[in-house]
């Protein structure tokens, strides 16, 4: 059953999801708006993959008795597990529509676009950590792990959330955004590493240092504002960027209230806490 949803507003948009009687979407904790009273609406720590999305029914849930119970209340704890290190909220909420049509309304935390994405069970979809708003209950969430090195190197990089199986999810990001194609631009583009929102199963994602360690290289760290690093993207699929990154934000409006800010030495040397 296809998702209808319809995302409104201008520089700080919301979703709002039309579901048919019986239908189930979810979001992550602090993402919910508003719903119509015949909207049920239930908290829970497990996935879809688990049954979350799902009304319990005769009681037995997992199936397999005792055992059943203990593999998913286990399987619980380490999706829980996972998502509490990479800082992810720890529950979802649940919304089941009863007795007809009913409407919820999402939104996400930043001003910024939102953007629907329709998986048909081909092709994974990865996400930078807080992006996820909701998705329909036949869309899994899980979270991925970027390699060790490439994960330092590329701070935001280090942890994606990762969307699989049919369905319709709907993610957020900040300022607005672009399409892009690496296969359009010779197979690779390089990226802020704060500017990636999402991007297709297949595009390879890593991280390069901006020049040598020369004076040139050492200019572009310390005046530049990008840092010592640039994000990479591989490859032929769909990738989306975000013009505004939470760290420019931040210390927009840190130099706003006058307090610390990055000041002339750009992304190097920059006070951002976390």
């Amino acid at each position: 059953m296809t998702l209808q949803q319809e995302i409104v507003g201008n520089a700080m948009q919301m979703a709002v999801v039309s579901l048919q009687p019986g239908q189930t979407v979810y979001c992550e904790a602090g993402k919910f708006l508003f719903k119509t009273a015949n909207v049920t609406m239930e908290t829970r720590l497990s996935g879809p993959s688990q049954g979350g999305g799902q009304q319990a029914q005769g009681g037995g849930g997992g199936g397999g008795g005792a055992a059943g119970m203990l593999r998913q209340a286990m399987g619980t704890a380490m999706q829980v597990g996972q998502r509490a290190l990479a800082g992810e909220s720890l529950a979802f909420q649940y919304f089941t529509s009863q007795g007809g049509e009913g409407t919820v309304g999402f939104a996400g935390v930043l001003p910024g676009e939102m953007r629907a994405l329709e998986l048909d069970g081909t092709r994974a979809w990865f996400a930078e950590k807080d992006a996820f708003v909701a998705a329909e209950s036949s869309v899994d969430f899980g979270i991925a792990w970027q390699g060790g090195r490439t994960g330092r190197s590329g701070g935001e990089g280090f942890v994606l959330e990762k969307f699989t199986g049919c369905g319709t999810v709907v993610i957020a990001g900040s300022g607005n955004f672009i399409d892009l194609n690496p296969a359009d631009f010779g197979g690779r583009i390089e990226v802020d590493t704060g500017c990636i929102v999402a991007f297709e199963e297949g595009i390879q994602y890593g991280v390069q240092r901006i020049g040598g360690l020369n004076r040139q290289g050492m200019m572009n760290a310390v005046f530049g504002g990008e840092g010592l690093s640039l994000a990479t993207l591989e490859g032929n699929g769909r990738v989306i960027l975000q013009s505004m990154t939470i760290e420019g934000l931040a210390n927009a409006l840190k130099k706003a209230q006058g307090g610390d800010k990055e000041g002339m030495t750009g992304g190097l040397f920059s006070t951002r806490q976390g």
